[in-house]
C-alpha cells in the first residue's frame, strides 16, 4: 500500500495516523494532564494488584495502566457511584448538632437605688450651639467598676410609644439601677472639645458633656413670578382703603335757538293734550 501518495497524506509527512494511533495517543494526553491535577496516592478507591495492573476498589474494575483508570474516573460509571457513595454515607452517618452558641451569664446583684444626678444646659454665645452637662453622683459603687453610658434609640426602648423625635441616654453603674434620660434627637457632635467623659475615683462622680450639631439657617427664597399674561386676583382683603371715585362729566351744551326743557320727575304724568298737566306730589 502506498503511504505516501494516499488521499489526506503529504510527501514527507509519514502518512495520516491510524485511529488506534490517534486514540493511544489522545489516552497518552488526557492521562498527562490528569497526572497534572489528581494525585493517584491520595484516591482510596485506587489500588494496584499483585499482577501488576490497576483496580477501582469502587466500581470493581480492571485496569492495565494508570491512564486508563483516570479516563475510567471520569466516566459516567465512576461519577453515578461516587454520587450514589456519598448519598448512603449522608443517610447513615447521625446527623451533628450545630455548635452551641457562647452562652454569657447575666451577672446578678442587689440593687440599691437610683443615683443622684443633675443636669445643666448651656448655650455658647458666639455660636449658639446647644450642649448638655450630666453629673451622676455613684458613692457606693463597687469596688473596681467605672461607670458606663450609651445612646439608644426610641425605637429599643419599651417603656413609651416610640417616637423618632427622642433619643435616650444611659447611665449604668453596679450596684445601682440603670437611669435614661431622654434628650433631642439630633446629632451630635463628637469633634475635639465638645464631648468629653471623667469619672472622678474620689468623688464618685461621673461627668458627661456633649454638644449638638448646629444646623445651618435656611433661607426661604420668594416664590418666582409666574408666566401668565392676566395678574391674579387676591382671594384675600386689601387693608388701603378703595380709591375714590372719578368725577362727573358736566353735560354738554345746550344748542342755540333751543328753548330749556321742562323739569319732570318721576311723579309727573302729562296728558296728551297740551293745555294743561297734572302732577302728583309723592
Amino acid at each position: 500500500m502506498d503511504f505516501q501518495h494516499r488521499a489526506g497524506g503529504k510527501t514527507g509527512t509519514g502518512g495520516v495516523a491510524s485511529w488506534t494511533e490517534t486514540n493511544r495517543d489522545r489516552r497518552e494526553r488526557l492521562r498527562q494532564l490528569a497526572l497534572e491535577t489528581i494525585d493517584l496516592n491520595k484516591d482510596p478507591y485506587f489500588m494496584k494488584n499483585h499482577l501488576g495492573s490497576y483496580e477501582c476498589k469502587l466500581c470493581l474494575t480492571l485496569h492495565n495502566n494508570e491512564g486508563s483508570y483516570l479516563a475510567h474516573t471520569q466516566g459516567k460509571k465512576h461519577q453515578a457511584n461516587l454520587a450514589r457513595r456519598a448519598a448512603k454515607e449522608a443517610k447513615e452517618s447521625p446527623q451533628q448538632p450545630a455548635p452551641a452558641k457562647p452562652r454569657v451569664d447575666i451577672k446578678k446583684f442587689v440593687k440599691i437605688g437610683r443615683p443622684g444626678y443633675r443636669v445643666t444646659k448651656q448655650r455658647e454665645r458666639e455660636t449658639g450651639q446647644q450642649s448638655l452637662l450630666f453629673q451622676i453622683d455613684y458613692p457606693e459603687i463597687g469596688e473596681g467598676i467605672a461607670p458606663r453610658h450609651r445612646f439608644m434609640s426610641a425605637y429599643e426602648q419599651k417603656v413609651e410609644p416610640p417616637d423618632r423625635r427622642w433619643q435616650y441616654l444611659l447611665f449604668a453603674a453596679e450596684p445601682y439601677e440603670t437611669i435614661a434620660f431622654k434628650v433631642p434627637s439630633r446629632e451630635v457632635d463628637k469633634s475635639e472639645g465638645k464631648f468629653w467623659v471623667m469619672w472622678n475615683k474620689d468623688t464618685k462622680q461621673f461627668f458627661l458633656q456633649f454638644s449638638f450639631k448646629v444646623e445651618p439657617k435656611v433661607i426661604k427664597l420668594p416664590p418666582p413670578p409666574s408666566n401668565n399674561s392676566q395678574p391674579q386676583r387676591n382671594s384675600t382683603p386689601s387693608s388701603q382703603p378703595p380709591p375714590p371715585p372719578a368725577p362727573m362729566m358736566p353735560p354738554p351744551p345746550r344748542p342755540m335757538g333751543m328753548p330749556p326743557p321742562l323739569p319732570t320727575s318721576p311723579t309727573c304724568r302729562l296728558r296728551t293734550w297740551p293745555s294743561s298737566s297734572t302732577c302728583r306730589d309723592p
